[in-house]
């Protein structure tokens, strides 16, 4: 019920966890069933709607930890209502999302070590007790895919925790740079809880299973039933085809990450088109089914 909240209030959050550092212009709910909070800007609730809300979930009393400069500045910009900060007008700027999975959890010592891996300045403001904001601003270079996935591998050494990171894309700096950020948010929010642990997320590794997640109903029924029904009796088949499509077709890499021999993930890929009469060497073939092997994921779940 509370993602519900998400569509009707434009400025709320949700929290996978209760959120230790809430700016003070939000009012944050727990919803026990699901086990999920959420932040709503105070300025959109009437007091109608805020009785409302306290008889079906209980209004969170937590102390928001002081901050002051830029931080909060950004903090009360993104996560509410606030004036946006001074910055000039196209300026590039990069969120980097990231959620971290430990019962041990030092934020202090987090964040210095995460300011450590950029050559310039950055800041960083905390949703909650595990998940943050990188803002990063582009003086001279972004740090690489490369660079966030052994920013992840040493974090997670070094602090014994799991850490994913969400890519965000450089945006200019203009009045729409809180609903991009919006966006990214959304898209986070749904990879860490449909998708599960991955240590560099991105726009476009996450929008598929997005996208397939919220296909109407009637669309879904129209992919192809053989495809369903060969997954289901054949999990291997499924997990193989997935993969490839996932590796860009390259069977070496395939053939590695699944640990059979190339002649083995030859026959599979020959039976699957045996079968279903799609081919995957072709872009139309291999999308279609790849949004079927995301559809049939789901239905498992």
């Amino acid at each position: 019920m509370l993602r519900k909240l998400l569509t009707i209030y434009k400025n709320s959050i949700l929290f996978p966890g209760r959120p230790s550092h809430p700016s003070e212009l939000v009012y944050t709910f727990y919803d026990e069933i699901a086990n999920e909070w959420i932040g709503i800007s105070k300025a959109e609730l009437e007091e109608k709607e805020l009785t409302l809300l306290k008889t079906l979930y209980e209004l969170v009393d937590i102390q928001p930890v002081s901050s002051s400069g830029i931080g909060k500045t950004w903090s009360e910009f993104l996560l509410s209502e606030g004036p946006p900060p001074l910055y000039k007008e196209d300026t590039p700027i990069r969120f980097i999302h990231f959620n971290i999975t430990g019962d041990d959890n030092h934020q202090e010592e987090m964040e210095s070590a995460l300011k450590g891996f950029f050559s310039e300045e950055i800041i960083i403001i905390w949703e909650s007790k595990n998940r943050g904001i990188v803002i990063e601003e582009k003086k001279q270079n972004f740090l690489s895919e490369d660079e966030i996935m052994s920013m992840a591998a040493t974090l997670e050494s070094d602090f014994y925790v799991k850490i994913s990171f969400f890519n965000g894309k450089p945006i200019p700096f203009s009045n729409q740079l809180r609903t991009k950020f919006k966006q990214e948010q959304e898209f986070f929010s749904f990879a860490i809880s449909c998708l599960g642990i991955s240590n560099i997320l991105s726009f476009e590794r996450v929008f598929p299973s997005y996208l397939a997640r919220h296909l109407p109903d009637e669309i879904q029924l129209m992919i192809n039933q053989e495809i369903f029904e060969l997954f289901t009796n054949d999990t291997e088949m499924f997990s193989t085809i997935k993969v490839f499509l996932e590796q860009n077709l390259n069977a070496s890499m395939t053939a590695k990450k699944l640990y059979i021999h190339r002649n083995t993930l030859q026959y599979r890929i020959d039976k699957f088109t045996e079968k279903t009469g799609i081919g995957l060497k072709d872009f139309y073939g291999a999308f279609t089914v790849f949004l079927a092997c995301l559809l049939f994921e789901q239905q498992k779940k």
